[in-house]
């Protein structure tokens, strides 16, 4: 979702008043800016100069003058002029300068963080306060100050025949100039019902606009720009995660400073500058904590990260007496562009960043989009707290109610601190003009459904991944298919494909009707035919959302395939908290398509006929849901995540050859780290009883092929699979199965290469009950495990990587080479 925020940045805040002022803070005698110095004005409103010491004043009221302090420094007062808006203020230094110090037990500031982190759970309102609930308002636009950009239309001379002749060339400043004082570039507004109870938060959107939509982004409503909470122990800024500089153990991080002591809402709060200890810009939060020195709760909060992008985060509160706590009252959030030494390309576009001046960088000449930036402000209104509060789906954390698109002009008066200026309003009209012209929302509609893997045509959504394929077996599979859309029927759907293969020369085909029986569970029924061929004893949970590859490297070397004749009939619902589930009946007509044939009872099975009811059910107990009109979205995936398939014969119903039973589950876990590191590790484990075929067994996705010498098996690797395993090496009744990986920091060894190095490690167990049923195949059984270890270097250049892995243990081989398996890898980078 973050790219959908990034791409509105890129094509594409400050919010008109009265009276504005900017200015920076300086040390008089250094001349170096001074961070986070108080600026006091108008009736005893404050702000805070920013990393760099600039300052930016809005108020309704004319301002006469602001006062500028700084710890160790002389306070000062500085009128304001007619007609001038930008204030250079230089602070003369104490001759008792209070001098930065490192952490340290005689450190203030240490002292009153320990406090602050001690008593956290007595200031928080989600661990202090039973329930609450609250209305808020929020508005979000991207746009730029007129006045920093350069209006004047460019003029030269250019030489021809007749000598030189004067042309006017118009400058893209001027015209970007000329767009932004009229209108901002984005806007959107929401109102919503927060609820707090049994230690759950979930937000109802009442209503939402977004100009130039009719239909609002829905991924962009439920996008986490900043932490609801200051006390949580990771503070999320812009989707990333930061160790919070009140957390336990935030004293390893940063470093602190006390600044200044400062009243709010009438309570004396001292001021905490905070700041990683890595020398890196881009390596961790800095800002500013407002703690109050009776209770030593955060009164207020300034978070900032300053790196490619500029991004900052203000949390403000108001003390209630009658709790003794602190309640957030509003959020404010802005991105600016940042300094980076390399452009970046996202979706195909370059940006482009001024170099560290540090490192000697030449700045480049400024271009419109350098003063683009987003603002988005959050009141909070009508609290209620420790009241009987009754969550409806507590599961779910973001809600859109049904009419949240079509509320009138009314419901947007009476929910707005300030009515819309003149600019806001004619953004709403001027983007839904040009929404209309572009057809954006037909364009994102477009990406949205290729990154996915469909191509959408009208009232179809052409399948991308039935185009073309190869396998050993069919050779070249060329096919068409894909699904009816929204713009078809919200309530049907009419699904299949056909595909031929050059090797085997036989055509595949599949047919499907469903319908809608749920809307908020987005629950269908549906019934399929198929006729087509599937790799033997590989483990397809039905559940999992198959991922668009341009290409599937694992199945190129695969040969031993089996012919499913299958009619089936389908259920597939959300209706159980956090989890998606797909129920199924099916008759299949199974041909194995390799020297095979299965012995049951002395009575031999060329083909056989299985009917099973299957149940496939993933369950992200930890994620984050959003129930949107259109149907239910994860908005933040969080781990561990697990899988369970159970299959069932069903014996004598429609000719059904066998009496078994099976079942599978798989379990993820993925940690980053907040110096971007990660770690994956999975699980998986099959167990089949009764009378099962080799086709339906398990085979540990192996994916190493026979050959002579380590460099003829050089192929593509793939994601979990066992890349020293050869093809029908082993089969299993019942197996374990584990994976870990560590993926490390981008190491630079030249400019432009960049690798990521993972390591992995692998391991197998398992047992096959009753071999002597499966004739044919030769074959081994895991039951003394299996092992394999390796190194991935990825996207070494333009995506391209390299992988090595080595077999070792019980079922290790005697010739050191066949133990060996170097394999590619291939990332494709979208800018996504």
């Amino acid at each position: 979702m973050k790219h959908f925020w990034l791409l509105l940045l890129l094509f594409t805040i400050s919010i008109q008043a009265q009276f504005q002022i900017n200015g920076i803070v300086k040390d008089a005698t250094a001349n170096k800016p001074l961070a986070f110095a108080t600026i006091t004005y108008a009736d005893g409103a404050t702000t805070i100069s920013d990393v760099d010491g600039k300052f930016n004043i809005v108020s309704k009221k004319e301002i006469a003058f602001f006062n500028v302090s700084y710890i160790g420094y002389l306070k000062t007062k500085v009128p304001v002029l007619f007609g001038k808006n930008y204030y250079a203020v230089f602070l003369i230094l104490k001759t008792d300068n209070l001098k930065e110090v490192v952490i340290s037990n005689k450190n203030p500031a240490l002292a009153i963080i320990k406090k602050a982190i001690e008593n956290k759970n007595k200031n928080n309102p989600q661990k202090k306060l039973s329930s609450f609930e609250f209305k808020s308002y929020n508005k979000l636009i991207v746009s730029a100050h007129p006045d920093s950009l350069k209006g004047e239309i460019d003029s030269v001379f250019i030489e021809n025949s007749i000598g030189k002749t004067f042309s006017k060339i118009d400058s893209s400043a001027h015209k970007f100039k000329e767009i932004v004082s009229k209108q901002h570039l984005f806007q959107t507004e929401k109102v919503s019902q927060y609820q707090f109870g049994n230690q759950k938060l979930k937000e109802t959107i009442l209503g939402t606009k977004m100009a130039g939509f009719k239909q609002p982004i829905y991924e962009i409503l439920g996008f986490n720009l900043q932490s609801f909470s200051v006390y949580d122990s990771s503070y999320e800024l812009f989707e990333t995660k930061y160790n919070s500089p009140i957390a336990t153990d935030a004293q390893l991080d940063y470093n602190y400073k006390l600044l200044d002591t400062i009243a709010i809402n009438g309570r004396p709060s001292y001021m905490i500058y905070f700041k990683n200890k890595k020398k890196s810009k881009a390596s961790g939060l800095e800002g500013v904590l407002y703690i109050d020195q009776n209770n030593f709760a955060v009164s207020k909060a300034v978070m900032r990260i300053k790196g490619v992008l500029d991004i900052s985060g203000i949390h403000e509160f108001q003390y209630i007496p009658q709790e003794e706590i602190w309640f957030p009252m509003s959020k404010t959030f802005k991105i600016v562009k940042g300094k980076n030494d390399d452009d970046i390309k996202i979706l195909g576009g370059t940006v482009q960043f001024d170099g560290d001046v540090e490192k000697d960088f030449k700045p480049r000449k400024k271009t419109a989009s350098d003063f683009t930036y987003l603002v988005s402000k959050t009141d909070n209104f009508d609290i209620q707290y420790n009241t009987s509060i009754k969550i409806k789906q507590s599961y779910i954390s973001v809600e859109i109610k049904e009419d949240a698109i079509n509320k009138p002009d009314s419901f947007w008066e009476s929910f707005r601190k300030d009515s819309l200026d003149i600019r806001s309003q004619k953004t709403y009209s001027g983007l839904d003009s040009i929404a209309v012209k572009r057809r954006i929302a037909s364009r994102i509609r477009f990406g949205r459904k290729v990154i996915n893997g469909y191509l959408p045509l009208v009232f179809f959504d052409m399948d991308l991944r039935k185009i073309i394929s190869y396998n050993n077996y069919e050779g070249f599979r060329l096919g068409f298919g894909g699904i009816t859309n929204d713009q078809f029927s919200k309530n049907f759907r009419i699904e299949g494909y056909s595909a031929y293969g050059t090797k085997d020369g036989n055509f595949k085909y599949n047919a499907g009707l469903s319908a809608r029986v749920g809307k908020l569970s987005d629950s269908w029924i549906g019934a399929s035919y198929t006729d087509d061929v599937r790799e033997i004893a590989n483990t397809l949970y039905v559940i999992e959302k198959r991922p668009f590859k341009l290409y599937d490297p694992r199945p190129i070397n695969i040969s031993t395939f089996y012919n499913y004749v299958t009619w089936k009939a389908t259920f597939k619902t959300q209706i159980l908290p956090k989890t998606e589930s797909i129920w199924t009946l099916n008759r299949s007509e199974i041909e194995p398509k390799f020297d095979y044939v299965y012995n049951l009872n002395g009575k031999l099975y060329p083909n056989y006929i299985m009917t099973t009811a299957m149940a496939s059910l993933q369950w992200n107990p930890f994620s984050d849901y959003m129930q949107t009109p259109n149907g239910r979205v994860e908005v933040e995936k969080r781990f561990p995540k697990f899988t369970l398939q159970f299959t069932q014969s069903l014996p004598n119903v429609l000719e059904d050859d066998f009496k078994f039973s099976k079942i599978d589950f798989k379990t993820e876990y993925e940690k980053k780290y907040l110096d971007g590191q990660k770690t994956n590790l999975l699980f998986e484990a099959g167990f089949a009883t009764g009378d099962l075929p080799l086709t339906h067994l398990y085979n540990t996705s192996p994916n190493n092929i026979t050959k002579e010498s380590i460099i003829e098996r050089i192929t593509f690797g793939g994601k979990n699979s066992f890349e020293t395993m050869y093809f029908n090496e082993f089969f299993s009744s019942e197996f374990v199965y584990f994976q870990i990986k560590h993926g490390f920091n981008r190491v630079t060894i030249f400019k432009k290469v960049k690798p990521t190095f993972v390591l992995v490690s692998r391991m197998a167990w398992g047992n096959l009950q009753k071999p002597e049923q499966h004739l044919g195949l030769d074959y081994k059984t895991l039951n003394e495990g299996y092992f394999e270890s390796g190194i991935e270097l990825n996207q070494i250049f333009k995506g391209l990587g390299l992988t090595a892995f080595y077999r070792y243990g019980p079922n290790q081989l005697p010739r050191l080479e066949d133990n060996i398996a170097i394999k590619l890898s291939f990332t494709l980078n979208l800018g996504l």
